[in-house]
């Protein structure tokens, strides 16, 4: 086993948050991440802490290096309503295919955990603030397909983005559960239907 100075801690979260992404964190045991990092428990502790504050660092990692980015590009696409559907079309891409299949969201999967959020105020501030970043986003790219005439009469940006933020967990979840790309897909274009124009529909 490595001892604390002479792993890479950054490549042992790595590690951590597939297995907590892969397995959930109510099934992931402590030599779990032993085992998987090839760290020793003492190691761990004295780089991290205990379980819950590692848990609490891959959440933290996930955001910055997969959710993050994501809501970035979406905000800043500038193509109005095909950006929310290229957004779409992307996460179930990654969530039906590639190396994470299956998998669901990290952060989707620790809204679904029953008391996990609860119990710790830190995860709960993490993931209220992730809702907020990806709706937020979506408010960007509507208010953009408003201003280039995309949106139906009397859609509010803000309100139509809390839906769809809503949807991209249902994605997350459906997902995880075994719903093919097909079907979310159906799924996602029938909820953006209504809030083209009727001018720009397909």
């Amino acid at each position: 086993m490595a001892d604390v100075k002479h792993f890479d801690p950054e490549a042992a979260l790595e590690t951590v948050v597939r297995l907590f992404w892969q397995r959930g964190v109510a099934s992931t045991g402590v030599q779990d991440v032993v085992t998987a990092t090839g760290v020793n428990r003492s190691s761990l502790y004295a780089t991290f802490g205990d379980k819950q504050a590692l848990y609490r660092a891959a959440l933290l990692r996930y955001t910055e290096l997969h959710s993050r980015p994501a809501f970035r590009n979406l905000a800043e696409d500038g193509r109005g309503l095909p950006a929310v559907a290229a957004f779409f079309d992307g996460l179930i891409a990654a969530r039906c295919s590639g190396p994470y299949a299956g998998w669901g969201c990290l952060i989707a999967n620790a809204h679904a955990g029953a008391g996990a959020a609860d119990a710790d105020p830190e995860v709960r501030a993490l993931l209220d603030a992730h809702h907020e970043w990806l709706r937020a986003a979506l408010e960007t790219a509507l208010r953009g397909a408003a201003e280039r005439g995309q949106l139906a009469p009397g859609v509010d940006p803000a309100s139509a983005a809390g839906v769809l933020a809503l949807l991209a967990y249902g994605v997350n979840l459906r997902s995880r559960a075994g719903a093919d790309a097909a079907t979310l897909t159906d799924s996602v274009r029938a909820a953006l239907a209504p809030l083209a124009a009727p001018a720009t529909r397909p």
